[in-house]
């Protein structure tokens, strides 16, 4: 089982270990190398093949087909930190499951440098799997240098956040400024250079690392992750059958009535659902089983989240690209540059927000978990109100300015301060301890259905326009985050009081 709770390090930084900044640093420079990739992508693909724009030659798809592309890529990515963190659970523990994972990214962004189609899809498929092994696995490890109750643990994660954050913010900063000098190929190649920087990183820290991720040795199997036998009880659990023989019948249906494709993830979101349901069973404390439907009911929070929120990437990046006025003081702004702001934001502050949460906690008002996730939910969709706008304006005059965007990407980034690392947080709170990297895993999976319902709704634009999509995300994120503020009481008792105790613990507890 991969060690999950420890006691702190001797040493500290900032009132931090400093194993979190060699994880701040790794997943920087894997961020980078993602979100490098991302801001690409869409625009990569819907390139003219004739090679007439200045940043080379695409491959000439359609705003829809690279759109939906884009929704199977970002969704592949996070669903496969479920297997990435079976894999930290059963077999490698979480250090040797990242620094896999970190060494197939290198490996993926390499091949990407190539110009040839299958290179172009074998790339994405190499990263796909070295993100699923590394992701998942690396937050669980932050949650691992602190103890239970430790409310440091919020602001360590915030910290580990602003790392996520500034590999992005340099990568859309930079990697535009490469692509529009040398070219789509150098500016995936400039992502797999700093994916190595991450690697050595990464292996030059591990005598800070020495007591996290580790698959500790047991006396006895009654505290080993076992998958094939939580699927065997599946035959003597009727009610569990019933549900996944039921799903498993609605897979086939969607593969035949949509495509392959969404059967297949169907098929494997039932074997999921299974899982989960297994260790429901087995939990074998009403607390425990509690708090676990807790935190299954908080990722529908998060699928919301990321399908509004990950229209950065694909629609709002579209929209930039073709209906946007980007010129400022006689330069044309590069697409790609825009998607710093959103990390920019999250530098300058995350802090600030993490200290106001913790005082807030600290007085006694309402800070849990849930209810920032609910806000942010709502902070995040009224950023579309000024996408609305932009919208509106472009209708009236054939192009809109860059002030809404700007605004859009401040609410956004604001929710997504209030929910993305208050989220893993809450993971590392709730899950039970020998299941934190598959529950971590989980949670990437619920942001990569997040990602493809996002994909889905961007190339609804096809049909219906920006305005009509922009003005739905906008009503339909104030009412689920609404509805969750509602029954915040009710939820909050389910965790029975996992939040309730959370103090400053320092230097004393280190050994």
């Amino acid at each position: 089982m991969a060690e999950t709770t420890i006691k702190p390090h001797q040493k500290e930084l900032f009132g931090q270990p400093i194993g979190l900044y060699i994880l701040f640093l790794t997943e920087m420079w894997e961020r980078f190398s993602y979100y490098g990739m991302r801001a690409l992508l869409v625009l990569y693909m819907t390139t003219s093949t004739l090679g007439d724009d200045p940043r080379g030659a695409g491959l000439g798809w359609t705003n829809k087909e690279a759109l939906a592309l884009y929704g199977w890529y970002t969704m592949l990515v996070y669903v496969m930190s479920i297997p990435g963190g079976m894999i930290a659970d059963k077999l490698l523990g979480q250090k040797k499951t990242v620094l896999l994972g970190a060494i197939i990214l290198c490996l993926g962004h390499g091949v990407l440098v190539l110009t040839d189609i299958w290179a172009f899809y074998t790339g994405l498929a190499l990263v796909i799997l070295g993100v699923g092994l590394l992701k998942p696995n690396i937050s669980t490890m932050v949650g691992g240098l602190y103890k239970e109750g430790d409310i440091r643990r919020d602001k360590g994660f915030s910290i580990f956040y602003i790392g996520i954050n500034l590999g992005s913010f340099l990568a859309t900063m930079f990697v535009g400024v490469v692509v529009a000098k040398w070219g789509w190929h150098a500016g995936f190649g400039l992502a797999g250079v700093v994916m190595v920087l991450g690697l050595i990183n990464y292996v030059a820290g591990q005598k800070y690392l020495v007591r996290v991720g580790n698959i500790e040795p047991k006396e006895n199997d009654t505290d080993t992750v076992s998958y094939v036998k939580l699927y065997s009880k599946l035959f003597s659990s009727p009610n569990q059958l019933i549900i996944t023989v039921v799903l498993l019948c609605l897979s086939f249906i969607g593969w035949y009535k949509l495509d392959w494709g969404y059967g297949l993830l169907f098929v494997f979101l039932t074997a999921i659902i299974a899982l989960l349901m297994m260790i429901y069973k087995e939990l074998d404390s009403q607390i425990f089983k509690d708090r676990f439907m807790v935190l299954l009911l908080s990722f529908i929070m998060v699928i919301i989240f990321w399908g509004a929120f990950e229209q950065a990437g694909g629609l709002m990046n579209l929209y930039t690209e073709t209906k946007t006025n980007r010129m400022l003081l006689g330069w044309e702004v590069p697409t790609v540059m825009f998607q710093s702001l959103n990390a920019g934001f999250i530098i300058l502050f995350a802090a600030a927000v993490a200290n106001v949460w913790a005082k807030r906690k600290l007085k006694g008002k309402e800070a849990s978990s849930l209810f920032k996730m609910a806000l942010g939910i709502i902070i995040m969709g009224f950023g579309f109100l000024f996408m609305v706008f932009a919208a509106m304006e472009y209708e009236k005059s054939g192009s809109s300015t860059m002030g809404w965007l700007v605004l859009a990407y401040f609410f956004h980034t604001m929710g997504e301060l209030c929910l993305s690392p208050v989220a893993l947080s809450f993971i590392t709170k709730l899950a039970p301890v020998k299941y934190a990297s598959l529950m971590m895993g989980v949670y990437f999976a619920a942001s990569g259905l997040g990602n493809k319902v996002a994909g889905i709704v961007g190339e609804s634009a096809s049909d219906y326009g920006e305005y009509v999509v922009f003005v739905g995300i906008l009503v339909f994120t104030v009412i689920v985050g609404t509805l969750f503020i509602l029954i915040l009481k009710p939820l909050k008792r389910l965790t029975h009081g996992a939040e309730d105790n959370e103090r400053v613990l320092g230097a004393e507890l280190a050994e």
